[in-house]
């Protein structure tokens, strides 16, 4: 019986190249289609930039960004098990007066919300490791939801970072069903600065 590398080495290169270009661009279209089902579907809540450490600079031709709903209390989830740093949490947000959306409270899974209320999916940077075996959430987290930066046309991020500094900048994030989100587009002072293309 022939075994798998003696049939591996029978097929030609180019037949193994082509197939590795097709799968690399199904990847990528594949990539392309989940962002644009985010921004199409999903459900557009407005976040509140906030300051962050001016010795964060530009890095590149991207903004850094920080939300206020970044920093959340851990509430019912302080001292339960975490798996550590990057433990996916579930965090209820609601709009205030402004339109403003806020932290209501975090979860370890996916609960049922009511609208206007929106689930959004982030990861656990500090607060994961706290307790004696450095396995429980803290009581404040630190929750990154995959929109903390933003791409930009070269010569342009020195303005935002400076209208982010001086709290003008807000984001206008689309939240998918699953809670997973993506920046949809940037506006300061309420107007729009910069709208993310669907492709």
């Amino acid at each position: 019986m022939m075994n798998f590398a003696a049939v591996f080495d029978r097929i030609p290169k180019f037949v193994l190249f082509g197939a590795a270009g097709v799968i690399q661009i199904g990847l990528i279209g594949l990539m392309l289609f989940d962002r644009t089902e985010i921004l199409r579907t999903g459900r557009d809540v407005t976040l509140r930039t906030r300051p962050l450490d001016p010795r964060d600079f530009l890095r590149g031709d991207y903004v850094t960004l920080g939300y206020d709903i970044s920093s959340v209390p851990a509430g019912a989830l302080k001292g339960e098990r975490s798996a550590g740093w990057g433990t996916p949490v579930f965090v209820k947000i609601a709009p205030d007066r402004e339109g403003f959306y806020g932290a209501i409270s975090v979860h370890a899974v996916p609960i049922d919300v009511t609208s206007p209320e929106v689930l959004i999916r982030g990861r656990v940077g500090f607060g994961a490791n706290c307790g004696e075996q450095h396995r429980a959430f803290c009581e404040k987290l630190d929750v990154r939801y995959g929109i903390e930066s933003y791409f930009v046309p070269e010569g342009e991020g020195r303005k935002l970072e400076n209208a982010r500094n001086q709290r003008q900048l807000t984001v206008v994030a689309a939240v998918a069903p699953t809670g997973r989100a993506a920046i949809k587009r940037l506006l300061i002072d309420g107007e729009p600065a910069y709208d993310e293309p669907w492709f």
